[in-house]
């Protein structure tokens, strides 16, 4: 289980490392034209939290657990990367595009696995 918990949450930093930086840098334009459609409804600003607090979650998915100081920040990281993936499931959805949807949903259940596998240790 332990195996499996690291190797989520390496898919889940690299997906979010390169999620935070595009969005934490690029403008939306080249955002919506690279295919991160889902911040069409939302101004940049919250585009711009959200990318930081992408990369936030990715050091909290690592740090906290390699260096046994403050483990609960492991599962809270994942569990702010649920809302996250709910926030842009639901704006894919309205924008009817299934398969970002079904991306997200995916992203979502292996943020929620680690959440589960690292409270569960605690």
């Amino acid at each position: 289980m332990n195996t499996i918990t690291w190797i989520f949450s390496g898919a889940l930093a690299v997906v979010f490392t390169i999620s935070g930086v595009l969005k934490g840098t690029m403008p939306r334009a080249r955002l919506l034209s690279s295919g991160q459609t889902g911040i069409a409804p939302f101004p940049m600003p919250l585009v711009r939290l959200t990318a930081f607090c992408e990369l936030l979650a990715v050091a909290g998915l690592f740090l906290p657990w390699l260096t046994d100081r403050a483990r609960v920040l492991t599962p809270l990281a994942a569990v702010g990367l649920v809302i996250v993936m709910i926030g842009a499931a639901t704006s894919h959805s309205s924008l009817r595009e299934p398969r970002n949807t079904a991306a997200n949903t995916i992203l979502l259940a292996l943020a929620a696995f680690v959440a589960a596998a690292r409270f569960a240790v605690l």
